[in-house]
């Protein structure tokens, strides 16, 4: 788990976890499923439950900024591959212009809506998420 502060204020958190390892939600949905290549599943990581305070959702640059900060975290201290996470179908469309790509749609949820699978290279998302326009991303301490 972890949190994002701004000006000393928290002002969203993510969780992320190792897959493969029964612990990570999309190892339920990713080990039934053959359009699932055995190479995708290679120091596989969930990102999840990625929350921002409603007064930060005001565009993609902030959530952008909060993926750099993580998945370089994350390169920084354990080898990452490959980056999974389940969302709304509308929120997929946001997530491919991260480096994700949809590959499973219409899972179904526990709350009767549907969901789907995305994933991501985490060299793909690294260099969408770090793009030439943003500030240095600093290693989070």
């Amino acid at each position: 788990m972890g949190a994002f502060e701004c000006l000393g204020q928290v002002i969203g958190t993510v969780r992320v976890l190792p897959m493969n390892l029964g612990l990570a939600p999309c190892d339920a949905v990713v080990a039934p499923r053959p359009e699932v290549p055995p190479r995708l599943r290679e120091h596989s990581w969930e990102v999840g439950r990625l929350v921002l305070a409603p007064q930060f959702r005001s565009g993609p640059e902030l959530l952008r900024r909060c993926l750099a900060l993580t998945l370089v975290h994350m390169m920084e201290r354990v080898p990452v591959e490959n980056i999974f996470a389940t969302c709304k179908p509308v929120l997929a469309r946001l997530y491919r212009r991260f480096g994700y790509s949809v590959l499973v749609k219409d899972i179904p949820g526990p709350d009767g809506e549907g969901y789907c699978l995305i994933h991501g290279p985490a060299s793909a998302v690294l260099h969408a998420v770090v793009d030439d326009g943003m500030a240095p991303v600093a290693p989070i301490q």
